[in-house]
Order: structure tokens, then sequence, then C-alpha cells
């Protein structure tokens, strides 16, 4: 017997995208507050990780991260990729294997953290200090 596709039906109709994506879900998946897995550097990025999880069947949602609500520029700015909490496991192994998750876990956005900051600028002042400091001595 050939495999051959026969087309649609008359009566059927063709699925919509949104039907697609829904069909790709496991609603054991997506039960719970939301709860922030990754961080893309942009809208197509973000699009690319909520795909790959769509693929396990994790349901997402993306949001604009905090301070880039600028509309001159909708898809600049980084994005927050959001899980329900029962497809957090699902999909940090998904973005684990793809090494899209960082050592630093969620929310990771390449961001300096404020210690990180301040103990370069005190490296920083303690080099200047010392190269005074020889400078001096060497004068005198």
């Amino acid at each position: 017997m050939p495999l051959v596709y026969a087309g649609l039906r008359e009566t059927e109709e063709p699925l919509t995208s949104a039907q697609e994506r829904a069909r790709k879900i496991k609603p054991q998946l997506s039960e719970g507050d939301l709860t922030q897995v990754a961080t893309g550097r942009n809208q197509s990025e973000a699009e690319l990780i909520q795909g790959m999880l769509l693929e396990e069947g994790v349901p997402s949602m993306l949001r604009r991260s905090a301070g880039f609500d600028v509309p001159d520029m909708l898809a600049a700015g980084p994005r927050d990729v959001m899980v329900p909490r029962s497809g957090l496991e699902v999909a940090r192994d998904v973005l684990l294997q793809a090494d899209l998750l960082g050592d630093a876990g969620p929310g990771a956005s390449g961001v300096d953290r404020p210690a990180r900051i301040l103990v370069g600028l005190l490296a920083a002042v303690a080099l200047v200090a010392l190269i005074a400091w020889i400078g001096t001595e060497l004068l005198v």
C-alpha cells in the first residue's frame, strides 16, 4: 500500500497555528504559577527558546524584562521566558542540554551584579594607590 497524502477532506478545516501549538502542550506541565526560566537578549532569541520548550511539551510565555518598555524598538531588549511551575524542571533540562542556561541559573542576563562591580572598583582603586605609592617612593 503506497503512503500518499490524500489531502484534507471537505469537512475538515485546517488547524490554525494556535491549535497546532496547543496540541503539543502536555497538560501535566501547565499547572502552577509562572516562573522565569531563562532570558533572551531579544525577541528572536526568546522565541527560539520558546519553540524549544514547546517541542518538549512545556508551555511558555514571553514578557519584556523590566526597564525595556521602549515602543520605538519593539523587537529590541531582553525578554523573560516564563513557564508554569510544574514544567520548570523539564524546561531547565531542555535549556541545559542546549547550553542556553548558564551556570547562574534562571534570570542570568549578562548584567553584572552590584557586588561584582564593587569588587572590581575596589581592586582598581587599590592598584592605582599601589602605583602612586611606588612612584612617590622612587622619587624620594
